[in-house]
């Protein structure tokens, strides 16, 4: 099987991450894998050292004579079996042709730039529920979760080196700092249970807005942000809790990478970790925008005895279940190799 990779996002979150380590776990796995994505110096670094064959185009909006035609003589010279586009830009982009075009869902897009699509992939049911039913056929969307792309062996970061006592408590938040993403509950939460020092590890429009209301708030002296960070393992490794507050979240891969390190997590009820998590069996969870609740279930976390060793005894089963890399990636197979074998009968 040959697959190329497509990805017109250059910059740096959920969707680009995981695509990231998709790439590399399909040629990890044996898999004939090429990727055509905009310029990214760190993604196209991990590529060219890894072996896979990688090209770089505009992706650009209006103006871009470059992108379709490149897609073009891409396919035409790798002849691909499937070619799997991530986000709008890279599906609305790729060319029609003699492959098995497959676009992954990470969110509830507007299916627009997915017209043209042969199937499409969720990371959730919640987002293949959708995907039917705003009329995408059924037998034409597919769930396959994620994986926890993280080191789960990696040496914790130096505390030292982030300013931060070797005896507190650390709270670790990842994420881009958007308003989908809650960092202020976080900071709001930590007014409240005055004990732990956090990290909040990402960028985004925000940091500006979060960095002012930690001021105000008189939290800033324990808050640190560490701006966008390619070391989540080390930085799981060294803290206590991983605090998911986001206001809406469709699958949540912080939360299997909190499980894959054995961080015991608090997070909020919605879409992913809804579909994903228990409550108080493999994490704590509060209502969206509940900072008094999730002021409440950090200081749980931390007084409790026994409580985050059960947490994170479950929620590592959960990850070794559902959410290790290769079972993610002996999912996409055998969807891959279901689909080209209905598209041979077809066409026979």
């Amino acid at each position: 099987m040959k697959i190329l990779l497509v990805l017109g996002a250059g910059g740096e979150g959920g969707a680009e991450t995981f695509y990231t380590h998709m790439a590399l776990a399909f040629h990890r796995a044996g898999i004939e894998t090429h990727a055509a994505l905009r310029q990214n110096d760190n993604r196209v670094n991990l590529f060219k050292a890894a072996g896979i064959e990688t090209q770089v185009l505009p992706f650009g909006k209006l103006f871009d004579f470059k992108t379709k035609k490149g897609l073009k003589q891409k396919i035409k010279a790798f002849q691909p079996d499937v070619v799997m586009t991530f986000m709008n830009r890279a599906t609305s982009l790729c060319p029609k042709g003699n492959f098995l075009h497959i676009a992954r869902l990470g969110g509830y897009y507007k299916l627009k730039n997915y017209k043209n699509c042969d199937h499409l992939i969720g990371n959730t049911k919640d987002i293949v529920d959708y995907l039917t039913s705003v009329g995408w056929p059924a037998e034409r969307s597919h769930h396959v979760p994620n994986f926890a792309s993280v080191e789960t062996d990696a040496l914790p970061v130096s505390r030292a080196d982030l300013n931060t006592p070797d005896d507190a408590t650390v709270l670790l938040a990842l994420g881009r700092l958007h308003e989908n993403k809650a960092f202020d509950i976080l900071l709001r939460a930590v007014e409240i249970e005055t004990r732990p020092y956090v990290w909040i590890a990402g960028e985004g429009p925000l940091r500006e807005e979060l960095e002012t209301l930690a001021k105000e708030l008189g939290v800033s002296d324990r808050v640190r942000f560490l701006g966008w960070r390619n070391d989540r393992g080390a930085l799981l490794a060294a803290a206590d809790i991983c605090v998911f507050p986001s206001r809406f979240e469709p699958f949540g891969s912080v939360m299997i990478e909190a499980w894959a390190t054995k961080t015991p997590l608090v997070t909020t009820r919605t879409a992913g970790p809804e579909e994903m998590a228990t409550d108080n069996h493999d994490a704590l969870m509060v209502p969206v925008d509940d900072y008094k609740g999730m002021a409440a279930a950090i200081t749980r976390m931390m007084d409790e005895k026994g409580l985050a060793e059960c947490l994170t005894a479950a929620g590592f089963k959960t990850f070794e279940k559902d959410y290790t890399e290769e079972a993610c990636v002996q999912n996409y197979i055998s969807l891959f190799d279901k689909l080209l074998a209905q598209e041979k009968r077809i066409a026979s």
